[in-house]
């Protein structure tokens, strides 16, 4: 975590973030005729990096890099019974399998259009799932405080968007709704 000077002359820096600094969390939904059967996943990342390239004061590139086979099914809500240990390990291999986490092990995020918001900053780039590329917005949320910087975003993608089918089980009867819910939050220390 932190700056690193990058150039000699240049007042060009790149902050990182990680797994150290905050949380990337997916939720998902059900869908079906069966769905109140089904659990409501709480999902997160054990490998991932955020880096901010910052020119002066001004956000220039912002990567995000997840290791898919980082997958952690942390929770599922809902259901006729409370999840159990070894049904979040069969939600988790199911999620690498609609992930193809085997073929394509990363999912990236990489903005290179970046505005000020009045809350923080709004990143339009390209999000790379299972190999398909689309575009993607997010507004960033970022408070200064005196440890660093609280950065927070909320947004959503479709299954569907990136090319990938979801979940499903009794011929569809319960599957995993198109859309799921990513929720970011980190803390990017002082210098």
């Amino acid at each position: 975590s932190g700056p690193d000077r990058v150039g000699t002359m240049s007042a060009t820096q790149k902050w990182s973030l990680g797994p150290t600094d905050g949380e990337l969390v997916i939720t998902t939904d059900k869908t079906g005729p069966a769905a109140k059967t089904g659990h409501r996943l709480t999902i997160d990342f054990e490998d991932w990096t955020g880096t901010v390239t910052v020119d002066g004061t001004v956000p220039e590139l912002v990567e995000l890099r997840v290791g898919v086979d980082s997958l952690q099914v942390r929770s599922g809500e809902g259901g006729l019974t409370p999840m159990t240990g070894p049904e979040r390990v069969l939600a988790r291999s199911n999620a690498l399998k609609s992930l193809k986490a085997s073929k394509f092990p990363d999912i990236t995020f990489t903005a290179t259009r970046i505005s000020p918001t009045d809350a923080g900053y709004r990143l339009d780039g390209e999000l790379v799932v299972a190999g398909t590329t689309i575009p993607k917005q997010v507004d960033v949320t970022a408070v200064q405080t005196d440890e660093g910087w609280h950065l927070s975003a909320d947004t959503t993608v479709s299954h569907k968007a990136v090319g990938l089918k979801p979940y499903s089980l009794a011929m569809g009867a319960l599957k995993v709704a198109d859309e799921v819910k990513l929720e970011f939050r980190a803390t990017l220390p002082r210098p």
